[in-house]
């Protein structure tokens, strides 16, 4: 399934998206956890920067 989306992504408007990964850490546990999203090119500083 995987191996489909890097496909349709790779064609057309979809090299405008990037998928981003950020570590986020746990207030109650203080454990880590991820969060990934497909995020447009221009958005990327702001997924970065938001919490």
């Amino acid at each position: 399934m995987a191996k489909k989306v890097v496909a349709t992504l790779k064609k057309g408007t979809g090299k405008n998206f990037t998928k981003v990964i950020k570590m986020v850490k746990s207030e109650k546990t203080g454990s880590y956890s991820f969060k990934s999203e497909i995020v447009h090119n221009d958005g990327i500083k702001d997924f970065f920067n938001n919490k």
